[in-house]
């Protein structure tokens, strides 16, 4: 018996028999120009179809200054791609010129996106980070006229707290908003606090998940091991994992890598999938070779037993 997965859908958006996000966060970072064309070309040849980015992405690198990942995500579609093979979803809030979550920032902020992206419609748009210093209300009533507008099909949350999902909500039932489908949550094996009162909220309004970070920023590829260093930007950051906690998910993956034939990271993101609620886990790759994991965790379905073991490994 295989352990359950849930239905794909939000909303309007399709991803049947895609169960995976491509994560942009790399795009004009990481990955150059090339490297992005020839990644987006081989996920969505495997059957990928949401590409996940943010209008900020990405800012933090030196010499850029926002914009970028969509910007090459635009050019890739521009080079003779179709626009109905794929899923777009952005976000805002966190872009330097558009920051915070006041309508007019949003409204602004999404034709940005818009343009960068060279395209007329956003098929998933998120909150990218909560913005305490603008009414809700008037946040909520912006998103909804997106969504009139037609530029935004459905609406997303990201990084708020169970409460202020609960509020988004009941602001859009009193006045009779369109509410957000999706909600992307910091989740994977190492970083399970979604479980608690963020999971529970989901439940109440129905909303799929999609993990970030969904390979905890790396060290789920298993490439972090006691004695290895490896080159990467987050290496600092992904052997932060590496303790006794750590190395028991790395040995209960293992064991289910080994029996699957799969590598690694392809279980940690089938063990995401078979979580209540998830639609779909947040994985980027910054080469092709990388790609292979991923599109291999679109099918990949883990035992009762395997899911078991690696959630009690990561306790």
């Amino acid at each position: 018996m295989t352990a359950e997965i849930t239905a794909p859908t939000l909303g309007t958006l399709d991803l049947s028999g895609a169960p995976l996000a491509l994560g942009g966060n790399v795009f004009g970072w990481t990955a150059d120009r090339e490297a992005s064309f020839a990644i987006l070309d081989g996920f969505v040849a495997a059957g990928g179809r949401m590409i996940d980015t943010a209008d900020a992405y990405s800012a933090w690198a030196p010499g850029n200054s926002g914009g970028e990942s969509e910007t090459v995500i635009g050019e890739w579609l521009a080079a003779g791609r179709s626009r109905d093979d794929v899923l777009v979803a952005t976000k805002v809030s966190q872009h330097p010129e558009f920051a915070g979550l006041a309508a007019a920032n949003v409204a602004a902020a999404a034709r940005a996106s818009l343009a960068r992206l060279g395209t007329d419609r956003l098929d998933l748009y998120y909150a990218h980070f909560d913005d305490a210093s603008t009414p809700l209300e008037e946040t909520v009533a912006a998103f909804s006229t997106l969504v009139d507008q037609g530029l935004v099909r459905e609406i997303g949350i990201s990084n708020h707290s169970a409460a202020r999902i609960d509020e988004w909500m009941a602001i859009a039932e009193r006045e009779g908003l369109h509410r957000p489908v999706a909600l992307q949550p910091h989740y994977n094996l190492m970083e399970r606090d979604f479980e608690t009162e963020l999971r529970a909220a989901v439940e109440r309004h129905g909303l799929g998940v999609l993990p970030y970070w969904a390979l905890a920023k790396g060290f789920l590829t298993g490439k972090y091991r006691d004695g290895v260093e490896v080159d990467s930007q987050r290496a600092g950051q992904a052997a932060e994992y590496l303790d006794d906690r750590g190395r028991a998910v790395l040995a209960a993956l293992d064991a289910a890598a080994d029996a699957h034939g799969v590598p690694v990271a392809t279980v940690a993101l089938a063990w995401l999938r078979s979580q209540p609620a998830v639609v779909a886990p947040i994985a980027s790759a910054r080469t092709v070779g990388q790609l292979d994991p991923l599109i291999a965790a679109l099918t990949l379905e883990l035992t009762e037993d395997e899911v078991q073991a690696l959630t009690d490994a990561s306790a």
